[in-house]
């Protein structure tokens, strides 16, 4: 029986947020533990376990699972031993005959730049010349290495991400394929210098979405085994920071390099859409005071889901002065705050210094004296079961304004980290979410409004005012008359 290698590491890197993320930022899963805990998520591994347990012939060798919030580059120290950890998994593993690896794709170290190439460096010099398919994001920046030392590539198809589980289905599939030898890949990749953002990128709704359907109609011919369009995470400064359009056949070479030229001159030539229109914070609060019910503000500037440090009050102080006169929800990560309310105790009354505790360079903190409402010890999980761990955490209210303060950077996307601390959406006027379209999925069905908030931040959607250094240039939309890729010239 075929044993079958499973791995993940996964962790979005923002370049721009100076707060580190340390080894002890990752939820680890070793061994047996690594399906346990997953395989009941709606996560990539969950997917392929499940295409994998139709054929009984089968003997999966569960290696090392390390997932992390989103948050700033991985401490050099931290990721060797992480690296190091998932390389003696491998090796005890034993001889297997194939390798599904669970990836994100745009991780960085401080000093490594392609943590996943190297991750793929490691697993192949131990397996050998074995098949190996691995899951990325959409949001991976894609290296040389992933793509010579991965038989087959899988890249989600949707924004807001909802096919975490299919994603991980159709990478079992080809994997199976793959050992059969029923298939030979053919891989065509066209480079884009081109960062994108905004609703356009809606795969629903926007032009992207048309992109992604060349993708998936590519997937559905004869020859067809992987397509995608990785648009890189723009706040992971790193060399190979840029579009890929990757297309991977059986065999078939022309129709590879015919479609990544179709699907790249699409998003080229409509690159100037791709740039995301931002409200002020102040034009947006004047929105929500006349809006029908729930304003949503995004803040993607700050978001814990794109990497950034997530203690901006920027929004927070406009609605604390002057006063905001209905109800808002704001989080904010804030260790010493928290720990604050937590001495205190539920029912007194805190002065604290609130915002500016990671990313002291962007955010100067406000003080703000509120009731301590309830108390939490921040463990909770998400929408797609996966483990949540915000330390301890509390609710503040100040006003009409309910703050919630997490000691550790969460996702803040879907309602779940605001209802597993008692606090219901719905209740209030503005929630403020810190992701720049991932929460559309849990909020457009009872909002009455949704508004991108142009505030500061290391992730902020409005590129221009980000310190790029390392990413190859030109590039749109940073600099003006970007040449096209030679492909398409």
């Amino acid at each position: 029986m075929p044993r079958i290698l499973l791995a993940e590491m996964k962790q979005e890197t923002a370049t721009f947020n100076p707060a580190r993320t340390e080894y002890e930022s990752f939820v680890i899963h070793r061994g047996a533990e690594m399906i346990t805990a997953l395989e009941q998520t709606d996560t990539e591994l969950a997917g392929a376990l499940e295409v994998f347990r139709q054929h009984s012939d089968f003997v999966p060798v569960p290696a090392l699972s390390a997932r992390a919030v989103s948050g700033g580059p991985i401490r050099t120290a931290g990721l060797n031993r992480l690296l190091e950890e998932l390389t003696e998994a491998v090796r005890q593993g034993g001889p297997v005959d194939a390798v599904c690896l669970i990836l994100h794709g745009a991780m960085a170290g401080e000093e490594e730049m392609d943590p996943e190439g190297e991750a793929l460096r490691r697993i192949r010099g131990i397996v050998g010349d074995v098949p190996l398919v691995a899951t990325l994001d959409l949001h991976a920046i894609l290296t040389n290495r992933m793509v010579e030392l991965a038989d087959i590539l899988v890249p989600y198809h949707t924004y807001p991400h909802t096919d975490h589980y299919t994603t991980g289905q159709r990478a079992a599939r080809r994997l199976l394929q793959l050992l059969a030898g029923n298939v030979t890949p053919e891989v065509a990749r066209i480079r884009l210098p081109m960062l994108v953002r905004g609703d356009e990128l809606l795969t629903a709704t926007g032009l992207f979405g048309q992109a992604i359907r060349m993708c998936q109609a590519l997937e559905a011919e004869t020859d067809g085994l992987a397509a995608g369009v990785l648009i890189g995470n723009p706040f992971t400064d790193v060399p190979d920071l840029r579009s890929n359009v990757l297309i991977t056949t059986n065999g078939n070479r022309d129709l590879a390099e015919r479609t990544a030229k179709q699907i790249a001159a699409f998003m080229w030539d409509n690159r100037t859409r791709f740039v995301a229109p931002l409200q002020s914070i102040e034009d947006a609060i004047d929105s929500a005071r006349t809006a029908a019910g729930l304003t949503v503000f995004s803040d993607a500037a700050d978001a814990t889901a794109s990497g950034a440090a997530g203690d901006s009050n920027a929004i927070l102080k406009a609605l604390l002065d002057p006063p905001f006169e209905f109800p808002a929800l704001v989080p904010i990560v804030d260790a010493p705050t928290a720990s604050a309310a937590h001495q205190a105790g539920e029912g007194s009354t805190v002065t604290v210094q609130l915002g500016g505790t990671r990313d002291p360079g962007r955010f100067t903190p406000v003080e703000v004296t509120a009731q301590v409402v309830s108390l939490f010890d921040g463990n909770f999980r998400y929408e797609d079961g996966t483990e949540a761990h915000g330390g301890p955490t509390a609710v503040l209210r100040a006003g009409q304004v309910d703050i919630l303060v997490t000691s550790n950077p969460v996702y803040v996307v879907g309602r779940q980290i605001f209802t597993a601390h008692g606090l219901d959406p719905r209740d209030y006027r503005v929630v403020v979410v810190k992701s720049p379209n991932g929460f559309r999925t849990h909020y457009e069905s009872i909002a009455a409004a949704i508004v991108p908030v142009d505030a500061p931040g290391s992730t902020s959607a409005n590129l221009l005012s980000l310190p790029f250094t390392r990413c190859a240039r030109p590039a749109f939309p940073l600099d003006a008359d970007v040449p096209a890729p030679a492909e398409l010239t």
